[in-house]
């Protein structure tokens, strides 16, 4: 049965209703995790039109270790690099650091990359890693916290920085991978030469040339770039469409050569499209409800009643219907990392309805009403649709508060304690296993301080889990991680979150991970290559 995902559509579906499956996608000839892998006998040159929903980098945030949310990193990953990387795969690969040791669990060794230069001419040095690492650690984004119990930062040589962690951390080389832990040009920080919150001066393929918040950034090509016969294209722009059907023109009449899309449909809706290919890409995010422990008549106090809205969630109805089959059912382990949880098996996916009425009941919480605050970027209102269905199987009568992003994100995280009942969301999920996890300690998380409450059992498991190295003990580990976050149930995983890739194969030849764990479809746009074939 096809089924169109619009709220009042949805609102009319009985549970059992079924939904279209998109064709599994075609990994890239001979170049396993990749959709599209750009074609560099093209010649370089031209600009780069692509089309985002939303613009998070406001003219005081443009301060990479500031930056909070996957659109930021993704922006301003054409400017800044960082240390290593990750592949297809989330193995480590060399980014600004050509290698790296590990003399003990403890000690990071990294060897720096000659040759590689800031935009405005001046070479990167250990200096550069050194200050950044110290300014990340001393500062306030929330990324000092993923990167680990980091002791000490040392410059060991002309080319060469030495890390010191309090603790084994596994995911350590995993959070280096992202935007926040860039190297910036520490020199013109501290001179003040550079407002790095203004103006965003990196080692990456591109500069940024013009930004109006909501509406356009355009980037140039760096000439001294470090990577030979990168970037392929001497600039980019990007526009803002937040309107989903506007970007899906957009790719029809050619005025984009990509577009990143919030429409589950979209292979379909595109998929006669001469010249315009489309491409489901696999990621680590993940959709979450929040249950405001902090709520108004304690709603969400009882451990009772988070754990029977917990075991009312059917993932696998909210993938198959709100995402088109797209998403996956997860746990807090990004189900497509390795050495994930099956969610399968959590204690809420084993306990059946019966167990959350009765849950309810011994809670007095048996006629419970209560309001989703959810986002009007699609697919969030048609998970928030499911959910309502869901709940109501054990009695709990759910309204709908569906707002724009700017209002949404000021109600949830504006005030503490914080004034929703519950609020669907999404995490990006990283590139390690127990990364995303380290947000379910407010007091390390600092975001959701207003609505959720510290629990320091959890808190245990989540050290140990992030402690244990790779190895036989490392997957029960992160089960204990899932059952601990899964009977808390304060912050509830639901199902992985699909990005929509389409492009102009007539026009643009592009590379695309088949699973992204930081958000960024554009990873590695300093490859794409400006096409004029048919």
């Amino acid at each position: 049965m096809r089924i169109r995902r619009s709220l009042a559509v949805l609102a009319a579906l009985p549970l059992a209703a079924c939904a279209a499956q998109a064709p599994p996608e075609p990994t890239a000839p001979d170049r396993p995790g990749y959709l599209a892998v750009a074609d560099r006998a093209l010649p370089r040159g031209g600009t780069l039109e692509l089309q985002l929903p939303v613009d998070t980098g406001a003219a005081s945030g443009l301060d990479p270790q500031l930056a909070d949310v996957a659109t930021s990193w993704e922006l301003m990953s054409l400017v800044y690099e960082t240390l290593v990387t990750v592949g297809p795969g989330f193995e480590p690969r060399p980014g600004l650091a050509t290698s790296w040791e590990t003399p003990s669990p403890t000690e990071y060794v990294f060897h720096l990359r000659a040759g590689v230069t800031f935009s405005n001419g001046r070479a990167m040095t250990p200096s550069d890693v050194v200050g950044s690492m110290h300014r990340l650690l001393a500062g306030k984004g929330v990324w000092r916290t993923q990167i680990g119990p980091v002791e000490s930062v040392t410059a060991a040589g002309p080319d060469t920085v030495r890390f010191t962690l309090s603790r084994p951390y596994t995911p350590f080389l995993s959070a280096l991978a992202n935007t926040p832990t860039a190297v910036l040009p520490m020199t013109e920080i501290e001179n003040g030469s550079l407002d790095v919150t203004r103006t965003m001066l990196g080692t990456g393929p591109f500069v940024a040339t013009f930004h109006r918040q909501d509406v356009l950034w355009r980037f140039k090509r760096h000439d001294g770039y470090w990577a030979e016969g990168k970037p392929g294209v001497d600039g980019v722009n990007i526009a803002i469409v937040p309107q989903d059907p506007t970007r899906i023109a957009s790719l029809q009449n050619n005025s984009a050569g990509l577009a990143v899309l919030g429409n589950v449909d979209a292979p379909q809706v595109l998929a006669g499209v001469r010249g315009v290919r489309v491409r489901a890409q696999s990621t680590t995010d993940f959709y979450y409800l929040m249950l405001n422990s902090n709520a108004p008549g304690g709603k969400f106090a009882d451990e009772r009643v988070r754990t029977a809205i917990n075991i009312a969630m059917d993932r696998a109805q909210i993938a198959k219907i709100a995402t088109n089959g797209l998403g996956k059912p997860t746990g807090v382990t990004p189900v497509d990392l390795p050495d994930a949880c099956d969610p399968a098996t959590l204690p809420s996916a084993t306990a059946g309805l019966d167990r959350a009425r009765r849950l309810l009941n011994e809670a007095g919480a048996e006629h419970l009403k209560f309001s989703i605050t959810a986002y009007a970027t699609e697919p969030a209102p048609a998970i928030a649709q499911v959910i309502q269905q869901n709940l109501a199987r054990v009695g709990i009568e759910v309204t709908i508060e569906q707002l724009d992003e700017g209002s949404w994100a000021g109600k949830v995280y504006g005030t503490a304690p914080a004034g929703f009942d519950a609020a669907l969301s999404w995490f990006a999920g990283y590139a390690g296993a127990g990364m995303v996890a380290k947000w379910w300690n407010p007091e390390a998380a600092g975001f959701n301080i207003g609505f959720m409450k510290p629990n320091p059992d959890l808190n245990r498991v989540l050290d140990s889990a992030t402690s244990q190295p790779d190895g036989p003990g490392r997957a029960p580990a992160l089960r204990e991680l899932c059952t601990s976050v899964d009977r808390d149930a304060q912050m509830i995983p639901l199902v992985t979150r699909p990005v929509i890739v389409g492009y102009r194969a007539d026009s643009v030849s592009p590379t695309v991970y088949a699973t992204e764990g930081y958000g960024n479809a554009f990873r590695d746009v300093a490859d794409y290559r400006l096409s004029s074939r048919p």
